[in-house]
């Protein structure tokens, strides 16, 4: 199987386990749930769940484990695209080629279907452990849920910094922390919910966390180069809103070129970290150049 037939494997997996989720019944909060729909069923990269389930299948091939948590990660990652499309934040009409969840719906749904989506998934994760009877794999599920709560919270404190930094100077030091919490924190947690969920401490998951950290950084260089010299037809969004926005980003800071020269460094760098699993971190070694290469 080539790269991009196990990539729409993945892919296929995952929208399958989050159609699970979906709430069809009529009830009174029946718009919300279409509404967290909405932005749940998309024509996503499904990139966060993708990273955990490949991980753990470094250590394991029971990798059906990883589902409740895969599908949690995604979830919050789409609490987060609702809520940073809001009027309040980015202020973006569309995402996926389709108008934003508030321009959908309207903006007091939008921010509660993003509530919902991030509580469904400590739901989701909760009443897995609940249902674990192998002790050591419970606490692995305990560990695993106390990361991903973790990594929420600096994800959250990365889109402060962006928002507070908005048409203001900053530091090199300050874009790289705003960009490695807001993206890189739950790529990051993906990595490390899948090794910790397979049983492996932080210290034998060390070259993969470093991994992790520079293909998250990656992919938020590549999407302020997209938001610069991007397709909108195939971005399914407008091209040049984050300088519009005064958002300070890679190419705002460092030029377009230079912008493509840390991508290209930082997705080496990545790869280099992959190197004592061998053969079996080829999918993964595909993914940092899918990340490098994507467009959109």
């Amino acid at each position: 199987m080539d790269f991009k037939e196990e990539l729409k494997k993945y892919v296929d997996i995952v929208n399958a386990e989050l159609e699970k989720h979906v709430r069809h019944e009529k009830c009174p909060e029946e718009m919300l749930n279409e509404s967290m729909a909405y932005s749940l069923i998309s024509s996503a990269k499904r990139l966060r769940p993708i990273l955990m389930i490949t991980t753990y299948k470094l250590f394991k091939d029971n990798y059906e484990t990883v589902f409740p948590y895969a599908t949690a990660m995604e979830m919050i990652h789409n609490f987060s695209l609702i809520h940073d499309d809001l009027p309040g934040i980015d202020n973006d009409d569309f995402r996926h080629g389709k108008p934003t969840n508030h321009k959908k719906f309207n903006e007091s749904t939008a921010i509660l279907a993003g509530d919902a989506l991030l509580n469904n998934a400590y739901i989701v994760i909760s009443n897995d452990i609940l249902k674990e009877k192998d002790i050591e794999l419970r606490e692995n599920k305990i560990r695993a849920f106390n990361e991903l709560s973790v990594a929420v919270d600096r994800m959250i404190a990365g889109e402060y910094v962006d928002t507070e930094f908005e048409g203001k100077e900053i530091s090199n030091e300050y874009l790289e922390y705003m960009h490695n919490n807001k993206t890189g924190a739950l790529i990051k947690a993906s990595v490390k919910l899948g090794g910790i969920l397979a049983g492996k401490s932080d210290e034998e998951l060390k070259n993969l966390i470093q991994y992790a950290e520079k293909i998250g950084l990656a992919f938020q260089i590549k999407d302020d180069i997209l938001s610069e010299i991007g397709d909108e037809k195939i971005l399914g969004k407008p091209v040049g809103n984050d300088r519009e926005h005064g958002k300070v980003t890679f190419v705002t800071k460092y030029g377009l070129e230079k912008a493509k020269e840390i991508l290209e460094d930082t997705i080496k760098d990545g790869i280099m970290n992959l190197k004592e699993y061998g053969e079996k971190a080829e999918f993964l070694r595909e993914l940092a150049l899918y990340i490098r290469d994507r467009q959109k």
